[in-house]
C-alpha cells in the first residue's frame, strides 16, 4: 500500500496579525474551540508563527525587541481534538519533523530591557534590549551579528499541551495567584489571566471575555500539563507523554525554535522561529493511571549535534552570587555564576557580553546540575562546544582579539550596559534558602 500525503491541520500567514488568525490562540482555557480534528494514530502537519507573532524583524535594530508587547505572545496553533481522547487519558506525541518555513529561513534571539518580568536571569547585569538575527543554511545557522560561529540546529518547538480542565485551571490561577499576593521582590514573579490582547481562536465576544477573564498566560510550564518547556531535546524522533485532562485533548503547539541552550538563560534566548512541525498522535487509555503520572515525560529522538571527546570546554559555578554572598544550595545562583564565567572567558577574545550572553542562550550548550548534597554549594557546569567557533577558544594561554563586529542594539545605543546587579542578584529568587547574618536576620 503507498504512503498517503500528510494532512496539514493548520495553516498560519506570515503577513496577516496573529490575532486575526482563527486557528490560534495566546491563553490556556478549556473552553476554546477546538481548531480542527485528528484520528487517533494519525501523522499531521502543524504550521506555527513565530512566539511573538510576528512582531520581530530582520533588520539591525533592536527597538523591536525593546517595545515587543508581552500581552501578544505564545500564538499557539490549535487546540486540536485527538479523536477517542479523554480525561485521564495520556497523550503520546511523537515529533517527526520540525523545520523552518520556506518563505522565512531565519530566526531571531533577543534581550529585553526594562521588563520587569525578566530578560532572563542576568537580566539585572545586563539591562539593554538586544538582538541576533541567525541565517538558516540547511541543518546550519550563522550570524552576522555574532560572527566566527555556526553550529547545526537541534530545532523543536518549546511549547506542547494539552488544555487544563476547569478544576486544573482553577489550581493554577490559585496557586500562582498566591505567589503574586505574596512575592516581596521587585519584580514581577508570574503573571495573572489578563484580558488585554487575548485570542481565543473565535470570534463570540462572550467566550472570548471569559477567556482573559480567567484563561491562563502561556509563559510558564505547569506540572499538571507541560506547556512552555523549552526541552531543546524535544527534537525529532522525540516521545512526550501529556495528561489529558478534558474531552479531545485539545492539544496545542507553538513556540518553535531552531536551536537551544540548556535553560535557553535569556527570556528570548533561543532562535525563534516561525515553522512547521509533523507529529503523530496516539491516546494511551487510563494513562495518567497506569503511569502513575504527575507531570509529563518524554524520550529524547536519535537527532542531536555531538562533539567529540574534549571538545567540550566546561565551566563551574556554585552558590556564591557575584557580590560574593553565600546561598544554601541554590542551583540558580550557581547556574547563574556559571554563566557569568563563559561571557567573562569568551570576552577575551574580542565578543561583547551581550553577544556572548546572546550565544549561550542559543548554541547547544551542555548545562547540568553536578553537585547538590556538599553543604553549602551546590555545583552546576556548562560545557561550550568548542568546534561552533572558527578560531581556537582552547585555555592555552593569553587570547587574541578578533573583530568581533556588534549585536544589534535600539536606536541610539551602540554598546550595552553592564552593571553589578541589583538586590535579586543578593538574594535566591531561585527557590532555595538564603544565608542570612545575625544584622540582616533583625
Amino acid at each position: 500500500m503507498g504512503l498517503t500525503e500528510i494532512r496539514k491541520v493548520c495553516e498560519v500567514s506570515l503577513e496577516t496579525p496573529a490575532e486575526e488568525q482563527p486557528k490560534l490562540h495566546n491563553r490556556w482555557h478549556p473552553d476554546i474551540p477546538f481548531a480542527d480534528t485528528i484520528k487517533n494514530g494519525e501523522t499531521v502537519k502543524i504550521e506555527c508563527i513565530d512566539w511573538t507573532g510576528g512582531q520581530i524583524g530582520n533588520n539591525d535594530s533592536a527597538d523591536d525587541m525593546k517595545n515587543v508587547d508581552l500581552t501578544r505572545i505564545h500564538y499557539l496553533s490549535g487546540p486540536f481534538e485527538i479523536e477517542t481522547a479523554e480525561p485521564g487519558d495520556v497523550l503520546l506525541v511523537e515529533i517527526m519533523d520540525v523545520q523552518p518555513m520556506e518563505k522565512q529561513p531565519w530566526g531571531f534571539s533577543g534581550l529585553y530591557s526594562n521588563y520587569n518580568n525578566g530578560g532572563g536571569f542576568l537580566d539585572e547585569i545586563y539591562p539593554t534590549a538586544a538582538k541576533a538575527i541567525w541565517d538558516f543554511e540547511g541543518i546550519y545557522c550563522t550570524s552576522r551579528h555574532i560572527p566566527h560561529v555556526k553550529f547545526p540546529g537541534l530545532i523543536h518547538p518549546g511549547i506542547l499541551g494539552c488544555a487544563p480542565s476547569a478544576e486544573v485551571l482553577a489550581t493554577w490561577n490559585k496557586r500562582e495567584g498566591e505567589l503574586i499576593a505574596a512575592n516581596k521582590l521587585d519584580r514581577i514573579v508570574a503573571q495573572p489571566p489578563n484580558p488585554q490582547n487575548v485570542h481565543a481562536g473565535t470570534s463570540d465576544a462572550a467566550l472570548k471575555e471569559k477567556v482573559g477573564k480567567e484563561g491562563a498566560r502561556t509563559i510558564p510550564g505547569r506540572p499538571e500539563h507541560g506547556g512552555n518547556c523549552d526541552i531543546k531535546n524535544l527534537s525529532r524522533g522525540s516521545k512526550v507523554y501529556l495528561p489529558v485532562h478534558v474531552k479531545g485533548a485539545k492539544f496545542s503547539v507553538g513556540d518553535l525554535h531552531f536551536s537551544q541552550g540548556d535553560g535557553e538563560i535569556s527570556f528570548c534566548g533561543a532562535i525563534e522561529m516561525a515553522g512547521v512541525v509533523t507529529i503523530n498522535f496516539k491516546v494511551m487509555k487510563n494513562g495518567i493511571a497506569d503511569l502513575g503520572m504527575k507531570s509529563p515525560l518524554y524520550l529524547p529522538g536519535p537527532v542531536e549535534p555531538h562533539y567529540g571527546p574534549g571538545r567540550y570546554l566546561t565551566f563551574e559555578g556554585f552558590s556564591v552570587d557575584e557580590h560574593g554572598k553565600q546561598h544554601y544550595m541554590d542551583v540558580t545562583v550557581a547556574y547563574r555564576q556559571t554563566t557569568l564565567r563563559v561571557i567573562e572567558y569568551l570576552r577575551r577574545f574580542g565578543y561583547s557580553d551581550y553577544q556572548v550572553y546572546l550565544l549561550l542562550s542559543c548554541a547547544p550548550v551542555q548545562g547540568h546540575v553536578a553537585g547538590i548534597v556538599d553543604i553549602p554549594n551546590a555545583c552546576t557546569t556548562l560545557g561550550l562546544p568548542m568546534d561552533i567557533f572558527d578560531f581556537d577558544i582552547s585555555p592555552t594561554g593569553p587570547a587574541k582579539k578578533l573583530e568581533m563586529g556588534s549585536c544589534a542594539f535600539e536606536t541610539g545605543v551602540t554598546e550595552g550596559k553592564v552593571t553589578q546587579g541589583g538586590k535579586n542578584s543578593e538574594i535566591s529568587w531561585g527557590g532555595g534558602l538564603t544565608y542570612k547574618t545575625k544584622e540582616e536576620s533583625k
